[in-house]
């Protein structure tokens, strides 16, 4: 009793106490409390108490939800019975009740279900039981068919703490008790008030899938009902649940399916096609509209494969989807996007014809098929390219409602992708011309001209440029003729901008391109001096032309540079934010590449001088005025450096560059080590400079790694590290670097090693972990024959062992992937002859790795984790075979059989020996994932499990 009474006040507590923190401590203390064994019979009294109020009521319903959802296998063997007859005492006291509280407990007798085996609920299992309950209890019957329509629900529900074996056992349960279920729902259907709760439960039988043939539930009373409410005044939302179930039913994922279903296809497609007409009634009420839409397109994408034959009844259903299509309210046109997108596949890809046999009849069938469709997806082009257009009140829209907007934009652009891959490219770039056209000549000589239409017809423009041939020569010439009349409003130059870059192509390709090229980079620079906005995406248009017109470009150096120079250096009436600056140092790169040697040389100059010039400047004001500088003041000059040495394809080039501008770098090094963003921008500059160079670097690759190993001793940057992998990456195998690399890796581990000593330094230094085991894998893979003889590889490998459990998903990864290539060596080029050494460390500590990384699968890590150490503790058995099998063994023999049965531990090591001895290694994924399933599936046995494991004990000695 005083334990219900603080529960009581705890709540009271939560929803009326006026203090924050009260409140909280009265939340922490509800959250505990469900996790005890007294929530159980708390829970149930408050519930049978008349006195409880509403607030206690809906708390305590969850509870006893939450607590047999999770933690059933609390509670003796003998618990179950009494908790049924409790919880079925609950449903028919609330049978009138809150909803909330009533829908708590049927989820908890479904739930219940779940956990124990049909014997035990009697002959017929939950169904039959609950049958019998509703025939000695009509009275309750409104209360057990919101039980009966929860049930199948809880089979997909992984909330439930159940083993694998068990929820599959009850699925089949369910199944074959599901002409039962339908039975009792059609003795309820004589109950007029009950009719749409009768149909929300048949729909939620339905979802399972399988249990009872098409032709049986062609005539079925519940079946007829839903059909017979879908032509009534008022549309049922639960017939239109119904009979969308009934479509995802008849076609159950494929074409044997449907043509299985044919008696229940033949008796819903009558019928909703009967709908059509409502589609365009004014008078009908929006959501039944939406309703009608939804069995439409529910039509379409369950009978796609059918309908993509192309025969005469297919083309109705094709018609009314266009008709859905055609509906002003986005909401429900949109409906139709995923079948136009899935009818496209169906039509252009050629396993869908193999049926056909040879080649000739293959091509054939396509055509004739694309022919039948053609006139559709020339309607839905027009159909869906207003809905692009930017409202009357565009600049008055929240930032929801624009983020809406752009959405909506996508979406339609993935549909004229669709319709161009039918159409073709160019046949669809006419349609949208047209449209172009329309909106350019209603404005006439009006001086306030309207952009809104011309906007939105040169996205859909843009949005096909993929599919439009780089020969066009009918529509592309006259629609770059006619980009330079448009008025300059900043939406839709933003968009011309945008259209401009994305014909880059065509542009390079068309025999009139080099002649369009000086008005199309005039639209462009007027782009720059217009908005932010503008700016960048004339920027980004001006990337992709140097980069696909780089050879027409050369000779208009002069002009390029000239633009280049006004963006970089940020004067003038350029309005190109820094980060969109990126873009022309990018394109100019790229146009330098094209160039001979010598002229490369005095561009890249050129291209240097505006970023070099900032920088000497900050420099030459000493080394107290660089070190106050805000890191943003020099990183936006060094990322452009990144940009000039990752595009410029001159290795000597940019080798000679990186030497003379080393004195530069060099001096932000000393000065800034301490500052993270600007070191990540400078190691970015030189890792690209490596990349580019490679082994024309010469003298400055030793300046630059003495550099960094002497400054990681003292900040411990990360990006230190990521840079070094860069240069083993292209160094690695260079045996006049063997010294400087050998001292390079060993210093940087030793170092690395002393710093990541236990589990708490993985935590708080995540990325410094991350690029530790990315550098020592690239040492794996580039030079094993310096880094696994080294002192510094044996504890490496320890303190990997130690940072596995690392929370942070990327570090984790990268340890696992290390291991992962310690245990592949053998697969590598070099790595078969430093076996010997690799085993030497490995095997005196795989029982430790193997028992870590079962950990690590049983709720060490996030379930999301599982696949990586899945693949690690493969590539370990794969190595060490009968040995790995022993390690494997003696750590999940740890694990009480409470938390994992025989049967399960079984499944598991039976799938490991088979990897063990090179069976498919396909095999081990659903032994591991259910292993990791029954561990994790609730918070008591996760934590048995991890006390069992111990990952963060390194030399765990089983006491038996």
């Amino acid at each position: 009793m005083d334990l219900q009474n603080t529960v009581k006040e705890a709540l009271n507590a939560l929803y009326h106490h006026p203090d924050d923190t009260v409140r909280m401590q009265a939340d922490r203390y509800l959250q505990d409390f469900q996790r005890t064994l007294d929530a159980w019979q708390v829970a149930d009294n408050l519930l049978h108490d008349p006195s409880s109020n509403l607030e206690t009521l809906i708390f305590c319903s969850q509870t006893l939800r939450s607590k047999v959802q999770r933690d059933f296998e609390e509670l003796p063997a003998t618990a179950f019975r009494p908790l049924r007859d409790s919880l079925n005492n609950l449903l028919k006291k609330f049978h009138k009740g809150h909803p909330k509280v009533r829908t708590q407990i049927s989820i908890a007798v479904a739930a219940l279900a779940v956990h124990v085996p049909a014997e035990d609920w009697g002959d017929g299992g939950i169904v039959k039981w609950l049958r019998d309950e509703m025939d000695s209890n009509p009275e309750y019957i409104p209360g057990f068919l919101e039980l009966l329509t929860v049930l199948p629900e809880e089979v997909l529900n992984y909330k439930i703490a159940a083993r694998p074996e068990r929820r599959r056992q009850f699925e089949k349960e369910l199944t074959s008790q599901m002409e039962v279920a339908l039975n009792i729902l059609t003795a309820c259907l004589g109950i007029s008030e009950l009719k749409e709760q009768v149909l929300e439960a048949f729909a939620s039988w339905l979802r399972l899938k399988h249990g009872i043939p098409g032709s049986v539930l062609s005539s079925h009373p519940l079946v007829l009902t839903a059909l017979s409410s879908l032509n009534s005044e008022l549309l049922s939302e639960a017939s239109v649940n119904v009979i969308s179930e009934l479509i995802h039913y008849t076609s159950a994922g494929n074409i044997d399916g449907v043509s299985t279903n044919g008696p229940l296809i033949q008796v819903i497609v009558p019928q909703v096609m009967n709908l059509k007409s409502q589609l365009s009634d004014s008078t009908k009420d929006e959501e039944d509209v939406k309703a009608i839409g939804r069995l439409f397109a529910d039509m379409g994408d369950s009978y796609v494969e059918l309908i993509a034959t192309g025969s005469d009844e297919s083309m109705l259903i094709v018609r009314a989807l266009l008709e859905v299509a055609s509906h002003p309210e986005y909401d429900i046109a949109s409906m139709t996007f995923n079948f136009w997108h899935n009818l496209q596949l169906n039509l252009t890809r050629r396993e869908s014809y193999v049926s056909y046999g040879n080649e000739a009849c293959i091509e054939a069938e396509r055509n004739r098929r694309l022919q039948v469709f053609r006139p559709a997806y020339e309607s839905l082009v027009s159909l869906v390219s207003y809905r692009v257009q930017y409202p009357v009140d565009y600049q008055d829209l929240t930032y929801e409602d624009l983020k809406e907007f752009k959405q909506t934009k996508y979406a339609v652009a993935d549909v004229l992708t669709d319709a161009a891959s039918v159409l073709g490219g160019d046949a669809a770039l006419k349609i949208l011309y047209m449209k172009l056209l329309e909106a350019v000549s209603s404005n006439g000589n009006n001086e306030q001209k309207e952009w809104r239409p011309a906007e939105a017809a040169l996205f859909c423009i843009r949005a096909i440029s993929s599919y439009v041939s780089v020969v066009e020569a009918e529509v592309m010439p006259q629609i770059m003729a006619l980009l330079p009349k448009l008025p300059h409003q900043p939406q839709l130059l933003q968009t011309v901008c945008l259209t401009i870059g994305a014909y880059s192509k065509w542009l390079d390709s068309a025999s009139c391109g080099l002649s369009i090229l000086p008005s199309v980079l005039d639209i462009l620079m007027n782009g720059m001096g217009t908005s932010e906005e503008c700016a960048a995406a004339a920027a980004l248009a001006f990337r992709h032309i140097c980069d696909d017109c780089r050879k027409k470009l050369c000779g208009c150096l002069d002009g390029l540079f000239h633009i280049y120079n006004r963006t970089v250096s940020g004067e003038d009436s350029f309005k190109v934010p820094a980060e969109d600056s990126l873009h022309l140092v990018e394109a100019l790169s790229m146009v330098v590449t094209e160039l001979p040697l010598e002229d490369a040389q005095r561009a890249l100059e050129a291209l240097c001088i505006p970023v070099i010039s900032p920088l000497q400047e900050a420099i030459n004001q000493g080394p107290e005025s660089l070190s106050k500088r805000p890191s943003r003041q020099l990183t936006v000059h060094i990322d452009r450096f990144a940009y000039i040495f990752r595009y410029v394809k001159h290795p000597q080039v940019v080798a000679d560059a990186i030497q003379r501008l080393w004195p530069i770098f060099k001096a932000i090094f000393d000065v800034r080590a301490w500052d993270m963003r600007t070191m990540e921008s400078l190691c970015r500059a030189c890792k690209y400079a490596v990349r580019t160079s490679g082994r024309f670097m010469g003298l400055t690759i030793g300046a630059m790694l003495e550099e960094i190993q002497s400054l990681y001793r003292q900040h411990h940057q990360p990006c230190f590290l990521y840079l070094s992998s860069e240069v083993i990456k292209i160094f690695g195998s260079d045996p006049s670097c063997a010294d400087y690399l050998k001292n390079l890796i060993e210093a940087l581990f030793q170092h690395t090693t002393r710093l990541l000593t236990n589990i708490q330094e993985f935590t708080a230094r995540p990325d410094i972990a991350d690029d530790c085991f990315l550098l020592a894998s690239r040492c794996i893979r580039y030079c094993p024959q310096l880094f696994i003889p080294s002192p510094v590889f044996p504890s490496l490998v320890d303190c990997s062992m130690v940072g596995i459990t690392v929370q942070h998903r990327e570090a984790s990864n990268s340890i696992l992937h290390f291991f992962s290539d310690i245990f592949d060596l053998a697969n590598s080029t070099m790595g078969e002859q430093f076996l010997p050494i690799r085993d030497s460390i490995i095997i005196p500590r795989g029982a430790s790795i193997t028992r870590i990384l079962v950990a690590s699968l049983t709720g060490a890590l996030p379930k999301s984790r599982v696949e990586v150490v899945s693949y690690t503790l493969l590539a370990l058995t794969r190595s060490y075979g009968v040995q790995a099998l022993e390690w494997a063994k003696t750590s999940i023999m740890l694990i009480p059989p409470t938390a994992v049965t025989d049967l399960e531990r079984s499944r598991f090591l039976k799938a490991l020996s088979d990897v063990a001895s090179g069976g498919d290694t396909n095999g081990l994924i659903v032994p591991i994932e259910e292993l990791s399933d029954v561990c994790r599936r609730n918070r008591a046995v996760q934590e048995m499990v991890q006390e069992a494991l111990r990952p963060l004990e390194l030399n765990l000695v089983s006491v038996s």
